[in-house]
């Protein structure tokens, strides 16, 4: 619409996260000069995006990992304090005080990704060009991956969700990479976020589950490097 020369691209609304929409567009419209697949862009995207915000990521999980040998002293100060949760609470802050840990601290990834999760949706469901923009299999990615492999069982028109399969493996991979707090039912939780979003992704538009996936599988690999990094 912007070639038209007559302010079109106005006339898109992309809500309140068009401050992040818009700059995900310029992106890969620039790259869609040299790929010329919309697929690719959004893999380029991702890998830009990983780069921006690998320091605090990589934050995080150091973060995490200190957590994760503080949990014998908190359990011991829990049982310590069990019938007085206001000491029990001042003494765990302490701990964490004399020990430079952020107990929100591994949460920043998960906090910055909604803002760029809502952004890209609305990037790829709102222009028009990027309405049935193939990719691989894919057939449309402003379409759900399983709309691109149909298949017909004893009457019932159903589709094969292989991308959302996949990304559901990778962060299955992925939480199980990462360092957990020590609490079980917090453990437990993170376990079954994989689960929770691939049911989540199945309707979403097949180019943000190509993020998300390449965003895991990025994720596992700069993991992988700082569990080496640290025997």
């Amino acid at each position: 619409l912007k070639t038209l020369e007559k302010g079109l691209e106005r006339s898109i609304d992309f809500g309140y996260f068009g401050f992040v929409s818009i700059p995900f567009l310029y992106v890969m419209h620039f790259s869609h000069r040299f790929t010329s697949s919309y697929g690719i862009d959004i893999i380029l995207l991702t890998i830009l995006l990983k780069l921006l915000t690998a320091p605090l990521t990589h934050k995080s999980f150091v973060s995490m990992k200190q957590m994760q040998k503080l949990q014998p002293q908190m359990e011991r100060i829990k049982e310590k304090f069990k019938d007085d949760k206001e000491k029990m609470n001042k003494e765990i802050m302490e701990l964490y005080r004399r020990n430079k840990v952020n107990p929100l601290g591994g949460c920043l990834p998960m906090l910055l990704q909604f803002p760029i999760f809502i952004g890209l949706y609305n990037a790829l469901l709102t222009p028009i060009e990027l309405r049935h923009a193939p990719f691989m299999w894919i057939k449309d990615l402003s379409r759900p991956d399983w709309e691109s492999l149909p298949v017909t069982l004893v009457g019932w028109h159903l589709g094969i969700p292989i991308l959302t399969l996949l990304m559901g493996a990778s962060m299955f991979i992925q939480q199980w990479m990462t360092p957990s707090a020590g609490d079980p039912n917090q453990r437990r939780m993170m376990m079954l976020m994989p689960l929770i979003f691939t049911f989540m992704f199945i309707n979403f538009p097949s180019g943000l589950t190509i993020y998300w996936l390449v965003n895991n599988i990025l994720s596992i690999a700069q993991q992988y490097l700082i569990n080496r990094m640290e025997r």
